[in-house]
């Protein structure tokens, strides 16, 4: 009599068998947090003597404070104006902002850690520089009033990825769908052109739009007093530039793929690198200086840059036209290429 295998080794073989065929789960498990890892260890590795970020606020001894506190090992001190050194701060750019006077006053979120190492730190420059026989007077100065605080800076952000992840999705699922139920190889028997099919993805996608961003900042101020400095018609118009931008990376993703899992491997291959480096949850700042110019060349870090100075700082469109003309280059260019490469099967 043969033995019949056993029924719980099968069924184990044919789930881990049918899990190795799921691009999309191999990458979440595996892939994405080796991924997140090396992203967030480049970003927060220990390099040492951690350089902190100050700005001193331009006035009367303002130059020698700076100079006093650049020569430090472990800070890196310039002079801004008082505006320019607020927003600064507000954008995680600077971890603290020294106002000099006697006392000295730091200006800081005690919400951010970052902030309140970097006050110990110049506390401890500054002591030291006067010899530690007549203690310095300073001054503590918590930020506290809405739009300088960490929730003013995350707000945008995720509103920012929230765009970004509804706009690529949204489109990316749709074709690939549609393509999966043959729905396109009947569109291609119609006298439909292609770039009406595309374009009504990306126009379709700024239908719920508004109900997506007005319920963010309506929560965002409501339950933590985030302001809503700028215009509405400024918002608007970066709103619907930076979905369009995404929907037309959406469409490029999906113009060949054939399944929904290998779509989504591309999205996720897309969206994780702007996830973690264009200053959702933290600034762009700490990752390695010569990575900068290409973390600000991402569609999304252009969009929560845009976002936040409109917003928080009340800037006007003309102030965020380049950030404004990059995402309408990012949706000119997905689009045409997606227009290009698309495939109907």
């Amino acid at each position: 009599m043969t033995d019949r295998p056993n029924p719980i080794v099968q069924l184990t073989l044919w789930r881990v068998r049918d899990f190795t065929r799921e691009p999309e789960a191999l990458f979440w498990v595996f892939a994405f947090p080796i991924v997140l890892a090396f992203a967030l260890g480049l970003a927060f590795k220990n390099r040492g003597a951690q350089v902190v970020r100050i700005g001193v606020e331009a006035g009367a001894g303002a130059e020698v404070l700076a100079q006093t506190l650049d020569a430090a090992p472990k800070v890196e001190a310039r002079v801004y104006h008082p505006a320019d050194a607020g927003n600064r701060l507000r954008a995680g750019r600077v971890a603290l902002v020294v106002v000099p006077g006697d006392p000295v006053v730091f200006r800081y979120d005690s919400t951010r850690q970052e902030s309140v190492m970097a006050r110990l730190v110049v506390d401890d420059v500054l002591q030291a520089a006067s010899g530690r026989r007549e203690v310095r007077a300073v001054k503590d100065e918590r930020i506290t009033e809405p739009g300088a605080r960490y929730i003013d800076f995350l707000i945008p952000g995720l509103l920012g990825m929230n765009i970004m992840g509804t706009g690529m999705w949204g489109v990316g699922f749709g074709i690939v769908k549609s393509r999966n139920q043959k729905l396109l190889k009947r569109l291609l028997a119609s006298p439909m052109k292609r770039r009406d099919y595309l374009l009504s993805h990306m126009l379709a996608r700024l239908v719920f739009l508004t109900l997506e961003v007005a319920s963010l900042l309506i929560f965002g101020y409501l339950v933590f007093g985030v302001p809503f400095r700028g215009s509405v018609a400024a918002v608007a118009v970066v709103v619907v530039v930076g979905a369009l931008s995404f929907s037309g990376l959406g469409l490029l993703v999906a113009s060949r793929a054939r399944t929904v899992e290998g779509v989504s491997g591309l999205m996720n291959l897309v969206m994780v690198p702007m996830w973690i480096g264009s200053g959702v949850f933290f600034a762009y700042s700490n990752f390695p200086e010569p990575m900068q110019p290409f973390l600000r060349a991402l569609p999304l870090t252009e969009l929560n840059d845009a976002l936040r100075a409109v917003i928080i700082d009340g800037s006007s469109l003309a102030h965020v036209g380049g950030l404004v003309v990059a995402l309408g280059a990012w949706a000119v260019v997905t689009f045409g290429v997606a227009l290009r490469i698309f495939r109907w099967q």
